[in-house]
């Protein structure tokens, strides 16, 4: 049996393939960092895993460092087939019940206007208009009553180390980051990723939303912790060191973004107009719902700046456009 720190990578459907998931030792159990989503191929994932790298030591506790669902997803069952206690921030928690129970058969009336509001593809909404909507609970298994809540500034003990919580938002409200004591790890889930931005959305929840403006003051808040020596366990692809010059890189992008994206809102745009400006390549239909979250995140981070106008068209689309400055 291996001790110490595990790292596996847990198949999930989609372009990004996998989710990272991190097992702890504790000396009689372990500790699960994040989970995947709930498939029976993930099921029989997490058995051989458990049956093999992890010795066939319990699973004691299930750390979930945020509520999206291939985070999150399997939780519920370590909780009912395993014994062990869920921790995680209250938001995230409150999310994941939430969406759990949340199923819809059809997209609601708030689904439509929202993506009539971003300007959707005229093809793309008359498909989605008429199809079930994707739903959390199709991939997250029921999520027991009861969890141990860790929030901003709290200490907890993982795998024989203390860690510092620190909370980020943008991505994922509330979503827990943890740093060791020793200053050789950070767990960064989402929230600190190597070579792709964490994708930060704009939902039919909270239409009205700056989660940009929540995310980039997240990564100002981190980079006094930083250091070039930890080591950031991800929520996807590798691994990595280096975090204070990703932390710039990751602003700096968005930054930049945003300045390609007031230069382009000189002439009245719909969000869905932005993608080329914003992201830079052709997006493909199966990253379409993706890039429209995040396009409307950017533009109601430049509204809530008062740098551009909102107007709505008559089919219910949000035109945006710069403001002349006095």
């Amino acid at each position: 049996m291996s001790t110490g720190l595990l790292w596996a990578r847990i198949p999930m459907p989609g372009p990004l393939e996998h989710v990272n998931v991190y097992m702890f030792y504790e000396g009689d159990s372990w500790t699960v960092v994040d989970t995947g989503i709930d498939t029976s191929r993930t099921r029989a994932v997490w058995g051989d895993l458990m049956a093999g790298p992890m010795g066939g030591k319990p699973v004691s506790r299930v750390i979930a460092t945020h509520h999206h669902l291939d985070h999150i997803g399997l939780a519920g069952w370590f909780m009912a087939q395993h014994g062990a206690t869920l921790v995680t921030t209250r938001t995230a928690y409150l999310m994941a019940r939430m969406l759990k129970l949340d199923v819809q058969d059809a997209p609601t009336p708030q689904m439509l206007r929202f993506w009539r509001s971003s300007g959707m593809d005229a093809a793309i909404y008359a498909e989605r208009e008429t199809s079930r909507p994707f739903n959390t609970a199709d991939a997250v298994a029921d999520i027991p009553l009861g969890f141990t809540r860790i929030r901003e500034g709290d200490e907890i003990e993982i795998g024989g180390r203390l860690w510092d919580v620190r909370c980020g938002n943008g991505h994922a409200p509330e979503h827990a980051t943890f740093w060791s004591r020793d200053g050789e790890m950070v767990i960064g889930g989402d929230q600190l990723l190597a070579s792709i931005s964490p994708n930060i959305g704009v939902h039919t929840t909270e239409p009205d939303a700056d989660p940009l403006g929540e995310w980039l003051e997240s990564c100002e808040r981190f980079k006094p912790f930083a250091t070039d020596d930890q080591l950031i366990l991800t929520g996807h692809k590798r691994i990595f060191t280096g975090l204070p010059t990703r932390l710039r890189q990751l602003t700096d992008n968005h930054h930049a973004a945003l300045t390609r994206l007031l230069g382009f809102l000189e002439q009245p745009r719909t969000a869905c107009d932005c993608f080329s400006v914003l992201f830079k390549r052709e997006i493909k239909s199966g990253e379409y719902g993706l890039a429209m979250v995040e396009a409307m995140a950017h533009c109601n981070h430049l509204f809530a700046q008062g740098l551009v106008s909102r107007t709505m068209r008559g089919d219910g689309a949000y035109i945006w456009q710069k403001r002349e400055m006095a």
